[in-house]
């Protein structure tokens, strides 16, 4: 697939989340599905684009309808002068190779103290490993987060390179979806 391939061009509502996880406002768009089918995989996906032309890389989030929902922080929403409800134009295509995933401390602690699931981890992909923190990420409670970095672990330093018992989807688990918009 290249990378022209996956470009897509809407125009698009800046959608409000009804809950935020932060005070620093922040709106968000879901993707129309004929968009996403053009992108190389239904999980995270990083792209590359503009917002009313002004350019920007961000990573794409499973919406769990088989599709995928972008967040736009408050500086590109400042930069591209727009505002929640507001109409944008929306550019993207798909980023030519990944980048290296930001590896989260707590994943880090554990791979360090486990030599041969860090071995193991260093050999697989970018895209593996961005599979392997998706899941561990996506866990809702620390309980289940800290337990799904123990089976990454063992599953990795028994020499498994690919998580398992995942939907990176979204869509058979309904364990990811994008934000519910505000009235």
């Amino acid at each position: 697939m290249t990378q022209s391939a996956t470009k897509s061009r809407i125009q698009a509502k800046l959608l409000r989340p009804a809950k935020s996880d932060s005070d620093t406002p922040w709106a968000f768009v879901v993707l129309p599905k004929s968009a996403s089918e053009k992108l190389p995989r239904r999980g995270r996906t990083t792209v590359e684009g503009s917002l009313n032309g002004h350019g920007f890389q961000a990573t794409l989030e499973p919406d769990g309808q088989l599709s995928h929902w972008l967040r736009v922080n408050e500086a590109l929403l400042e930069t591209a002068g727009v505002s929640v409800g507001d109409t944008a134009t929306l550019e993207i295509m798909a980023v030519e190779q990944e980048p290296e995933p930001e590896i989260p401390a707590d994943l880090q602690q554990a791979l360090a103290a486990a030599p041969k699931a860090r071995a193991v981890w260093d050999d697989t992909t970018t895209i593996a490993r961005l599979d392997w923190i998706h899941w561990i990420t996506s866990a809702k409670q620390a309980k289940t987060r800290a337990q799904r970095i123990s089976n990454a672990c063992d599953m990795l330093a028994s020499g498994k390179r690919r998580v398992c018992c995942f939907d990176l989807s979204g869509y058979y688990s309904k364990a990811l979806s994008a934000p519910k918009a505000a009235d």
